[in-house]
């Protein structure tokens, strides 16, 4: 796969949902908010996926808007990148505990 490969995105995003499903299992939003390291690697995670969809939305859009709240995954990023001082920690979990599952969901199909 090149690196501008469409399926290239899709698998990132991809194997960052499992870790990241794998990763917060038995987990709590105060576990995310108390412990600096665990809550980096989360944000990190996220800020891939939100990254890759902005390649793939680059790329191949009509790909990208197959994706429910494409856009949306798009402006999150550019919140954890930009707006790291305002971010909002039950907004973070929200993501992980209810985004995560159907989105994974969506790019193991299009895989």
């Amino acid at each position: 796969m090149s690196l501008r490969d469409p399926q290239k995105y899709i698998y990132d995003m991809l194997n960052c949902c499992e870790f990241l499903l794998e990763f917060t299992k038995g987990k709590s939003v105060e576990d995310y908010m108390n412990d600096r390291a665990f809550r980096s690697a989360l944000e990190r995670e996220l800020q891939i996926i939100g990254e890759a969809m902005m390649q793939l939305d680059s790329i191949a859009p009509e790909t990208a808007e197959l994706i429910h709240e494409h856009r949306n995954i798009i402006g999150f990023r550019n919140v954890l990148v930009h707006g790291y001082d305002s971010l909002d920690p039950a907004t973070v979990w929200n993501v992980v505990e209810t985004k995560l599952v159907d989105l994974r969901e969506q790019l193991s199909r299009l895989l």
